[in-house]
């Protein structure tokens, strides 16, 4: 039990630290771009929280209790067409607060589609929804309130969200306030949208995307090369000097122990641990038996290798002695960027078909994760750092992926959007999006499997 507790801890510290750290990254770049941002919190969104919201740019941050990652709230991360979302806007600036039923027969059109104008406006931190207590509404609630109102706008219509706003100059207009914006409809929309990722350029949009994953690829970076620096490198020995016995082995029937130099085969010297393997070689491919001289405890014996007379050995039963190597810098940092190699191909196999299965094999769950938090977090402090740089670096290679609604893959259909200078419709995007999740969950549940065979079964 006490294992068990162990491994969920473990795995909620290390994942909702990785994922934060991740939507940090895309709150950091959104901000730097001049784009609201509403949210950004440690947990998944739930109406229990604790958190502070910025006078400079109006962002609520916080931790909810379900820690199981993050999120960020990027105004206009979802397209909307509607023609009429203009007006909309422009009717709520000039009430300051008006019923949706209202708007809607102003609007002309139905009240189901007015709130879809009003979600996506709300979306854009360019309204919000007003809950009237007269009415029994209160935020939190789970369906929308009955009527929405203005923001606060300083004299140049800049929101709480927007940068350089100046509340205490003359012209300020506070929540519920009417204000009539002196421009067109289309202008004050065109003006929200550029507060939006989807009034951004294709570079910012790209930047936006991006900065989630380099994020995690540079803590990963970080962490990986100080854990080599802390906990040095395994390095095997050249010595002829025998690390270990595996039981039942053909050199433990011949009394070979840990620690034991051989020192010829059948009576040829060797000084090197690779001409101790090359000597034996040939004895191990042919079955013939042969003799080693070793030294133990400062004496010096013989022993003969017993092979089966004819046929052939796989292995002896011995491997070398391994030191603990500390690198410097630049060798830890060059060994950080080749192991980040690795986990990059290992990343790229899973969508290449004739590989995916091969790695899928090999693949992990939050479950088997979980565990192996757990057990870094005993060995300790540079084990654990290591553990997290490794993870950080998996999940920053995997949401490189172009696969939507990964990072990868919206910035994919950035790139298609910008080829052929049209949107892909929000139809299409969520058709892929649910194939990207249909493939996603097939991952889960192989990975889930094999957790389910490693630590349960077979533990």
């Amino acid at each position: 039990m006490t294992g068990v507790v162990s491994a969920i801890f473990w795995g909620v510290v290390v994942l909702s630290l990785l994922v934060f750290v991740h939507e940090g990254g895309h709150y950091l770049a959104a901000r730097a771009c001049g784009v609201r941002v509403t949210e950004f919190f440690l947990g998944m969104p739930c109406r229990f929280k604790i958190s502070h919201k910025s006078k400079d740019h109006g962002t609520e941050i916080g931790v909810t209790p379900i820690l199981l990652g993050g999120y960020t709230r990027i105004c206009g991360m979802e397209n909307s067409g509607d023609e009429l979302l203009g007006a909309a806007l422009m009717a709520v600036q000039r009430a300051g607060r008006i019923a949706v039923s209202d708007l809607a027969s102003q609007l002309g059109c139905d009240v189901d589609r007015t709130y879809g104008l009003l979600a996506t406006l709300t979306d854009w931190a360019a309204v919000r929804p007003y809950y009237d207590p007269a009415l029994g509404e209160h935020e939190g609630q789970s369906d929308w309130p009955a009527s929405f109102e203005t923001l606060r706008r300083d004299v140049g219509l800049r929101t709480e969200y927007d940068r350089g706003h100046d509340f205490s100059q003359a012209g300020t207009t506070n929540y519920g306030e009417p204000r009539d914006p002196g421009m067109s409809a289309d202008e004050f929309l065109s003006r929200e949208r550029g507060r939006t990722y989807l009034g951004c350029g294709f570079w910012r949009r790209c930047a936006m995307l991006l900065a989630g994953p380099v994020v995690n690829l540079l803590v990963a970076l970080v962490v990986v090369t100080a854990s080599f620096m802390v906990m040095g490198v395994q390095v095997a020995s050249n010595e002829p000097i025998i690390g270990s016995v595996s039981p039942g082995s053909f050199a433990e029937a011949a009394g070979l122990e840990a620690g034991d130099r051989i020192t010829a085969v059948d009576g040829e010297s060797v000084s090197t641990y690779d001409d101790l393997v090359a000597a034996i070689k040939p004895y191990l491919e042919s079955g013939t038996d042969f003799t080693l001289d070793y030294e133990r405890d400062g004496s010096t014996s013989e022993t003969t290798v017993d092979l089966v007379d004819g046929q052939a050995a796989e292995y002896l039963g011995i491997t070398n002695q391994a030191y603990t190597y500390y690198p410097s810098l630049g060798q830890a940092l060059r060994g950080s960027v080749a192991y980040g190699g690795l986990v990059a191909e290992y990343a790229v196999k899973l969508i290449v078909p004739t590989h995916t299965m091969e790695v899928l094999d090999q693949s992990s769950s939050v479950v088997g994760i979980s565990v192996m938090a757990s057990e870094a977090a005993s060995a300790g402090v540079p084990t654990l750092a290591f553990f997290i740089g490794a993870i950080s670096m998996s999940l920053g290679f995997m949401n490189l992926l172009p696969i939507p609604p990964l990072d990868g893959g919206k910035i994919l259909i950035e790139i298609i959007q910008a080829i052929s200078r049209r949107q892909v419709s929000a139809r299409a995007q969520t058709i892929v999006s649910y194939v990207g999740l249909a493939f996603f969950l097939f991952v889960f549940v192989v990975a889930m499997r094999n957790d389910i065979v490693t630590f349960v079964i077979g533990g």
